[in-house]
């Protein structure tokens, strides 16, 4: 039993059951002493009557015949009542039952009196310890309220109130994850508003002055045409970087599920590269598919295949014309790894630890485009279907980026 399991139930069912012996033995020994006294009672009566009797002159034979006689007659019955003994008769007109009743109702007073503290004190000695207790997870309770966790819920011993108390742990366990987790939501958001605005001011100031330099300018065709390019590729980038923050917030909330399925690794590439391929010709550069054996990973399609644009993209932005990208694919016992290499600029090892970060720009890559978000949107889609995402680079030589998922069991 659970209860038995609580310390302090324990200790008080064993004084319950120490009392109980007690109060049998209290009556085993009144008993013993009832019949003592009971017997000297007789004792005494019977050498009160054999003395009297001897004083008037009766035989011994008829006083020792009338003291073990255990027969009554009619006659000593009316004998008795007309010297006024009966079953009416007051005790107190019975001097020998009178003074027994007398020394029983001491003992039993006494005895009770007794019994009775001491239960009242093992009781209370209980119900104060309990009452402490409470009191103290009371305490904690209202710790927990005010929003202080650190305090903890008594759990030094088994027992139904402590599993209770463990339960109110864990309770504020899962409380303070939540409120942590708010607090995290809550600075999540505050960084992420922070980074829009921060990323949309230069665009804005941009279409700003540009609409101003057009309007100063209506009928000069070459100003309006020059800077209406200039507007259409500040709005461009304006809807890249929102596109890709809103994805990456929904990264972060954990709002998009991904759906995983059996892709050939094949046609997840192509897809990937399809609106690639086109600015890659027309930059002098291209982009080799080697000719791996077929393989198929278990992936989110769409997601894996932003994720794997996004790699290619970056390639091309840091290769120079007559540049070439490498993908090619293998199979380890446990994992399916994507490869992705260029011959471009590199990644300097000072940069190599921050790439993933967002709106991460090296200083020796301002001349060129880009919000520094689309690597920090692959980490987040690889990594958010248990994926990994590594990357190797030699200043001047190269890059290569490694995706790796986890083999169908």
């Amino acid at each position: 039993m659970n209860l038995v399991r609580d310390k302090q139930i324990r200790y008080f069912g064993i004084f319950l059951f120490s009392f109980a012996l007690l109060l049998f033995l209290f009556g085993m020994g009144l008993n013993a002493v009832q019949e003592k006294a009971m017997q000297n009672l007789f004792l005494s009566h019977d050498r009160a009557i054999v003395t009297s009797l001897i004083e008037q002159g009766v035989s011994k034979a008829v006083i020792a015949k009338a003291v073990m006689n255990t027969v009554s007659s009619p006659e000593g019955t009316v004998l008795l009542a007309n010297i006024g003994v009966t079953e009416h008769t007051a005790i107190r007109f019975l001097p020998f039952i009178a003074e027994f009743q007398q020394v029983s109702s001491y003992s039993l007073l006494l005895a009770g009196a007794f019994l009775t503290i001491l239960l009242f004190i093992g009781t209370f000695i209980f119900l104060w310890k309990r009452e402490q207790l409470y009191l103290q997870a009371a305490k904690v309770i209202t710790c927990f309220t005010e929003g202080d966790f650190s305090c903890h819920m008594p759990q030094m011993n088994e027992g139904t109130i402590y599993r209770l108390f463990a339960s109110v742990d864990q309770l504020a366990t899962i409380l303070q994850s939540k409120n942590e987790a708010g607090h995290k939501a809550k600075e999540f958001l505050k960084n992420t508003i922070s980074d829009i605005s921060h990323q949309l001011k230069t665009p804005l100031a941009a279409l700003a002055m540009y609409h101003e330099i057009i309007s100063d300018e209506p009928d000069n065709i070459e100003t309006v045409t020059e800077y209406s390019e200039k507007t259409g590729l500040a709005l461009n980038r304006m809807e890249q970087l929102i596109q890709a923050m809103l994805k990456i917030t929904r990264l972060d909330a954990g709002s998009i599920v991904f759906e995983k399925e059996s892709c050939r690794i094949a046609e997840l590439i192509y897809q990937a590269i399809s609106e690639l391929t086109t600015r890659a010709d027309s930059e002098g550069k291209e982009i080799i598919i080697d000719e791996s054996p077929e393989e198929a990973v278990l992936c989110d399609k769409q997601w894996t295949s932003e994720a794997i644009g996004n790699i290619v993209k970056n390639a091309l932005d840091h290769t120079d014309s007559g540049g070439k990208i490498h993908i090619s694919w293998n199979r380890t016992p446990a994992m399916i790894r994507i490869l992705i290499s260029d011959n471009g600029k590199g990644i300097s090892p000072e940069d190599l630890h921050h790439i993933f970060k967002r709106f991460y720009r090296s200083k020796k890559s301002m001349d060129m485009q880009g919000v520094g978000l689309g690597l920090s949107l692959t980490k987040s889609i690889v990594e958010g279907q248990g994926g990994i995402i590594s990357v190797q680079s030699t200043w001047h030589e190269g890059t290569v980026f490694t995706l790796s998922f986890l083999t169908e069991m």
